[in-house]
């Protein structure tokens, strides 16, 4: 089990870096920067710097949410981790699209944009899958024993 929980601790670290990468990534693309123009096999070396900056910063970043949020405090963690994790796979996705695949966000479906559409689906794909793999049964959950005591 700790194994899992190593796992789970650096794919969720590596999702955070990679969405707050890939924002700084698409609010600069646009600028007129000679650095954001270098690249290695398609990948922005400014994109490489970020990732490798927020992955530092991803921990803290993750407990200052749980803290703002009160995670600690909720019978319940569940709802919060299912949100959380849906978040993180459609923000990830986003970002993808928004700095590696440009030409992909000019499909619309209706109006609205397909990558957005598509992003949607597979995040609630992706959080189900991962739930499979990571989430701890009820009786296992701290915060449930204490509910079966008293």
């Amino acid at each position: 089990m700790l194994v899992a929980r190593k796992v789970e601790h650096y794919i969720r670290n590596g999702l955070i870096a990679f969405m707050m990468a890939s924002s700084l990534t698409a609010l600069f693309n646009g600028t007129q920067f000679g650095f954001m123009e270098a690249n290695v096999f398609g990948v922005s070396i400014f994109f490489m710097a970020a990732w490798m900056l927020n992955y530092v910063i991803a921990d803290d970043i993750r407990m200052a949410v749980n803290k703002v949020f009160r995670y600690e405090k909720r019978p319940d963690p569940r709802a919060l981790w299912q949100v959380g994790m849906g978040a993180l796979f459609f923000t990830v996705q986003i970002g993808v699209v928004e700095v590696f695949m440009r030409s992909w966000m000019s499909a619309d479906l209706g109006g609205m944009p397909l990558y957005i559409i598509f992003a949607f689906m597979n995040s609630f794909l992706l959080t189900v899958v991962y739930e499979e793999f990571f989430y701890e049964a009820p009786e296992k959950v701290q915060a449930y024993k204490f509910k079966k005591l008293k």
